[in-house]
């Protein structure tokens, strides 16, 4: 007996005894194989430590596994959760901020990473999670249909007036009145009226966004924000846009890779996606900054997509193990592949400058457009994105408000003004319940 517990332990001290890091994510389709590769290349450098990815559903879907989570104790050591989840995983308490562990870390260098995409997750000057997926909102447009209007294929759409003229030349119905293409379609998600509101430098809540002091009240009932809605309401009532149910992005997907809208609102995180589908259907896809009314103020584009946090409570030799993870998912080399593999945008700005000076971008505009737009975003309040803690609730508000107007049940200043008015109760009713 005695002889085989040596042996055991010989045994233990030659193999290692590995740590392991649970990782919940909400990455679905091909983008699980994508991220198991990222945590396999990890395990190779890293033999003693093993990461688990497991996908959890849609974003809402993880947080409310996450939790489960902690109450069961059954929490993973880090966890994928969407931009707008920022407000509420702070104030949850359950999380470990990465600046606590960037503080410990001097090898870590912050600046490598683009300032805008940090700027969303640092509150308070302390960067709460690390970015992982990011994005933002452009136009995305059908060269070819373009080009069979007589449109210039060059030369997208710049401002709201030009999409609606641009739409007016590409509309095409039938004789019986029913339309065979139009201009514009999109997913009907509040995230890109908020995008639209930030390439103005306006705001959708108070207190500097909810970043100068905590959110008391929505703020987006300006002339940014009726100029936006009036814009719906104008292309919906003339069939130059055509809207989905509520966030349906498979439904405005579809829409546009059939042909039978030549231009739609989208995240770049299809860049990759909409370029080969498009070349697939026979046509060529372009991409063009998101639009914004001619003579309205510079802005720029808020992060969309996600970043990763660290649930507190775990060892320490867990947590240094999941740090480790978390270097490695947002080092040079992996950022760039999973930006070509997926149209996400790397958030290193060593990443961008080698693909830039690898010819990469200069032979794919598409992916350019998305980097470029980021880039020459001023970093204000505004395009920092809003920070409240209900969030989901409040995109539903909005997204309710422009259907009720698209199916003249409200006028456009009263969809604004109801939207408006419903999401303060939300913030109100969230400040009482955590401040």
């Amino acid at each position: 007996m005695k002889k085989m517990i040596i042996v055991l332990l010989v045994l233990v001290s030659i193999i290692g005894v590995s740590v392991r890091v649970d990782f919940w994510h909400a990455m679905s389709g091909e983008r699980i194989e994508i991220i198991q590769g990222i945590a396999d290349r990890f395990m190779e450098e890293h033999p003693d430590i093993e990461v688990v990815p497991q996908y959890t559903g849609s974003y809402n879907e993880t947080l409310n596994k996450l939790i489960a989570g902690v109450r069961s104790g059954t929490a993973p050591h880090i966890v994928q959760v969407y931009e707008i989840g920022t407000r509420q995983m702070v104030d949850g308490g359950i999380m470990l901020p990465v600046q606590d562990l960037i503080d410990q870390d001097p090898d870590f260098d912050s600046a490598v990473y683009l300032d805008s995409v940090l700027n969303y997750y640092r509150m308070d000057g302390k960067l709460y999670s690390m970015p992982f997926n990011s994005s933002n909102a452009i136009l995305f447009y059908n060269k070819t249909l373009f080009e069979e209007a007589g449109l210039d294929p060059d030369k997208p759409p710049r401002t709201l007036e030009e999409v609606m003229e641009y739409s007016k030349q590409l509309l095409k119905k039938d004789s019986n009145g029913n339309i065979i293409r139009t201009g514009l379609t999109w997913p009907t998600h509040s995230w890109i009226f908020e995008q639209m509101l930030a390439a103005m430098d306006a705001p959708l809540v108070n207190n500097g966004n909810g970043r100068e002091g905590v959110a008391t009240e929505a703020a987006f009932n300006h002339e940014a924000g009726r100029e936006i809605f009036e814009f719906y309401y104008e292309m919906t009532k003339n069939d130059l846009m055509l809207n989905t149910k509520k966030e349906d992005w498979s439904a405005a997907r579809q829409i546009f890779l059939s042909g039978k809208a030549a231009m739609v609102l989208f995240s770049t995180s299809d860049v990759t996606s909409f370029t080969v589908e498009g070349a697939k259907n026979g046509y060529e896809i372009g991409t063009a900054f998101i639009p914004t009314p001619a003579g309205a103020p510079s802005g720029g584009a808020i992060i969309g997509g996600a970043s990763l946090w660290m649930v507190d409570g775990h060892s320490e030799e867990e947590t240094k193990a999941a740090w480790e993870f978390l270097k490695f998912v947002n080092s040079k080399e992996e950022q760039k592949r999973w930006h070509l593999n997926t149209g996400y945008f790397p958030v290193r700005k060593d990443a961008v400058e080698e693909l830039m000076y690898e010819g990469f971008y200069s032979e794919n505009q598409n992916y350019l457009t998305a980097v470029m737009q980021l880039l020459l975003s001023k970093q204000t309040p505004n395009t920092n994105g809003a920070v409240i803690g209900v969030f989901p609730e409040a995109r539903d508000r909005i997204e309710t408000a422009i259907q009720q107007m698209n199916a003249d049940k409200m006028t456009p200043e009263e969809a604004l003004e109801w939207a408006e008015k419903e999401i303060t109760k939300l913030i109100k009713d969230y400040n009482e319940l955590y401040n």
